[in-house]
């Protein structure tokens, strides 16, 4: 199903009705949803790291109370020598092993510090790299339709941003509550045997500061979900003023400052929605911090009061007054952990959202292997196809028999359908009506894999990878890469030899310009490594769509003199512009507006004078 963006303003609290308390309920139930599978991704990334994480946890959090407790030891034993009137040195040796174990926890906790801080960075590297390589396989297997949708892309962008750390930050966050809440559970027996009162007031003052940082939270998140479209056209603009297959163009359209102002205007745009939105929050924070603040001096002054009244100890004071603090605190950290779980999960929803997504092309459970060889051909039977959200069909009723063997050529305008109905037959898309046939059986009970492994092509817009000359080749058949004698055939009937032989290390060659040492190549000398590519593979169908369009006249005319027989006993299935090639094939069939208009031999067409007949005696009176 394609995801559809409609156009509305991002959230701000001018534009958007106050949430209901069930909406907001809702957003609750989905943040904190996520956080098991959250869990999830990170026990997968690095199980030895989360279980350390979690014992690291536990101990640290009993620390806080046994350093109060012990400090209150050393304050009342030191009071009792002074009364008792002890030598300094009884006194000292009365105290010395309370000393000891207040060394001792701060050591410890120093200890758990660093390992947690050590725990995070791999966690965090490892995490990284997993929910990277999540995104990309889901990619990897989801339909074309889905990169043709720029809703897709909002998606995507969304799920990238922030899903690592965010991952990590729900881990650490969960940890921190249990953490905090063992903490809290450890206070809160000495605070209610003091006075349940000033219990209630300390964790009481920190509920209207967390109510507020979840609010933002939901807003902050919101605002940045929305802003996705604008956050890839800042990706665009910037991929535009930085590389070098835009860098001529920019240079001389003088096209580098506009470009760069528009980036620069996208910026300052979400830059002031996000500074208003921060500064908000942090007045919100630091006015209910001071109530929070006002609670705890308030139990002070009730503390120091009960002291000089003789109702408890110096060391009793002192314990609940670092108990206090430190239950406050930590009372107010477990809400901020809460808010920042809730919008963390708020985060982790848009990865988990790309991650289930579907593709919609069927396939057979019990599907078949291609044929080699193909005995029947290919047959497309009233293949009709749109693409996805458009209204105007790409091809109608097309009906075409391809025998095996059999050299046809495609001709037609520019967007008359003769690529995609090379994408339906390489199933990269499913007729939307008919079937299209191969040896008697519809391409939907092939195995994908295997069709595809069948079927060779060279695309137009190919691609031109950025690694040697070797790989450029050997990557048409994957399996093959270590093949040494199948990458040098595949060269030498691509032409692709003649390339290498002028490379400065040959085959071992990097290509392009965005490595050092890299060797870049003319338009020409790139479609010869393509070509390459096609023959790698030991296909029972190649496909060339518009493989020679940037070679000279005289070296494509040396390739397909030779194309026939580089073809021998398969189909191969040519789309190009150049009548000279096309009259080459064994039939050749023309799409006009996305229908078969005319199928024929190159003097049969001519004889029949129709739109062929037309083109190629265009193109010919050209060349007299």
């Amino acid at each position: 199903m394609i995801v559809r963006r409609y156009h509305r303003p991002p959230p701000n609290e001018t534009n958007q009705k106050p949430k209901t308390w069930a909406e907001r309920w809702r957003d609750f139930q989905v943040s904190f949803s996520n956080i098991p599978r959250a869990f999830d991704l990170v026990w997968q990334a690095h199980k030895a790291g989360t279980i350390a994480m979690a014992i690291i946890t536990l101990i640290a959090a009993v620390i806080p109370v046994s350093q109060a407790w012990v400090g209150a030891l050393i304050v009342d034993t030191v009071v009792a020598s002074i009364n008792a009137q002890l030598p300094v040195q009884a006194g000292l040796q009365a105290v010395l092993p309370f000393l000891l174990i207040e060394f001792g926890l701060l050591t410890l906790s120093a200890i758990l510090n660093q390992c947690r801080t050590l725990v995070e960075h791999m966690l965090n590297a490892r995490l990284g790299n997993a929910i990277n390589a999540t995104i990309i396989r889901k990619a990897l297997d989801l339909d074309l339709h889905y990169f043709e949708d720029a809703a897709f892309y909002d998606k995507l962008q969304n799920a990238r941003r922030e899903a690592d750390w965010r991952a990590l930050s729900i881990i650490n966050t969960s940890f921190s509550l249990v953490q905090n809440s063992i903490t809290l559970a450890s206070f809160a027996i000495g605070l209610l045997t003091f006075s349940p009162w000033i219990a209630l007031i300390l964790f009481g003052a920190t509920i209207p500061s967390f109510l507020a940082q979840t609010k933002y939270s939901n807003l902050y998140f919101r605002l940045l979900t929305w802003r996705a479209p604008e956050f890839r056209r800042m990706q665009y603009l910037e991929h535009l003023l930085t590389v070098d297959s835009s860098a001529k163009e920019v240079k001389l359209f003088g096209l580098g400052e506009p470009l760069l102002q528009r980036y620069q205007d996208l910026f300052w745009k979400f830059y002031q929605e996000d500074e208003s939105l921060a500064r908000r929050r942090s007045l919100v924070s630091v006015l209910w911090g001071l109530v929070t603040t006002a609670s705890y001096y308030g139990a002070y002054a009730w503390i120091i009061w009960q002291t000089i009244g003789g109702a408890i100890t110096l060391g009793e004071m002192t314990f609940y007054l670092a108990i206090f603090r430190q239950s406050q605190m930590t009372f107010q950290a477990l809400f901020y952990s809460t808010g920042q779980l809730y919008e963390s999960g708020l985060f982790m929803d848009n990865l988990f959202g790309f991650l289930g997504l579907r593709p919609q092309m069927v396939r057979s459970a019990d599907a078949q292997k291609a044929p080699h060889p193909i005995t029947q051909g290919i047959e497309f039977r009233n293949v009709s196809f749109r693409y996805p959200d458009r209204e105007d069909w790409a091809l109608r009723n097309i009906n075409l028999h391809i025998g095996p063997g059999e050299k046809l050529a495609l001709v037609g305008a520019n967007g008359a359908g003769k690529t995609t109905l090379i994408k339906l037959l390489t199933r990269l898309y499913d007729p939307t009506e008919g079937e299209i046939l191969l040896d008697g059986i519809d391409l939907r009970e092939y195995n994908l894999d295997d069709l595809r492994d069948s079927i060779g092509v060279i695309f137009q817009d190919f691609v031109r990878y950025q690694v040697t000359a070797r790989e450029n080749i050997g990557f048409g058949q994957i399996k093959a890469l270590e093949d040494e004698p199948r990458i040098l055939s595949a060269a030498e009937r691509g032409g692709a030899d003649e390339v290498v032989a002028e490379l400065p290390k040959g085959y071992d060659t990097i290509l392009g310009r965005w490595f050092e040492k890299g060797a870049e190549l003319s338009g020409g000398q790139w479609q010869k490594m393509a070509l390459g590519r096609a023959f790698m593979r030991d296909s029972e169908v190649l496909v060339l769509d518009e493989p020679t369009a940037a070679l000279d006249a005289e070296r494509e005319y040396e390739i397909f003199q030779r194309f026939r027989e580089l073809t021998d006993g398969k189909i191969a299935i040519l789309i190009s512009h150049r009548f000279s090639t096309v009259r080459m094939a064994d039939r050749i069939a023309v799409i006009e507006n996305g229908q078969l208009t005319e199928l024929g031999d190159h003097q049969e067409l001519l004889d029949y004078g129709g739109a062929y007949a037309k083109l190629f005696n265009m193109q010919a009176e050209g060349y007299r």
